[in-house]
């Protein structure tokens, strides 16, 4: 089982938020998925933005977030519009 801070762009306060959202390792957070983990996490933290989300992906792929793609990014930007506008 990874530790989540093994992960690119995961330090301690981000792992401790994605273990009380329920995701304790590198794998299940893999499994749940970058958008998924973040609506978790957007139920507990209101603030979360586009940063913590392109980290989630990033750790995601196992890459630091700034070389996500820009296609990528933009993805993650729609989405956060998204569900900011549902939330």
């Amino acid at each position: 089982m990874t530790e989540l801070t093994s992960l690119p762009n995961i330090g301690k306060e981000l792992a401790k938020t994605l273990q009380q959202v329920g995701i304790k390792s590198g794998e299940e957070l893999k499994q749940v998925g970058s958008e998924n983990a973040f609506i978790r996490i957007k139920t507990i933290d209101p603030s979360a933005c586009i940063n913590k989300l392109c980290a989630l992906e990033g750790a995601v792929q196992g890459i630091r977030w700034h070389n996500l793609s820009k296609e990528r990014k933009q993805e993650l930007k729609e989405f956060l519009k998204m569900v900011e506008k549902n939330a």
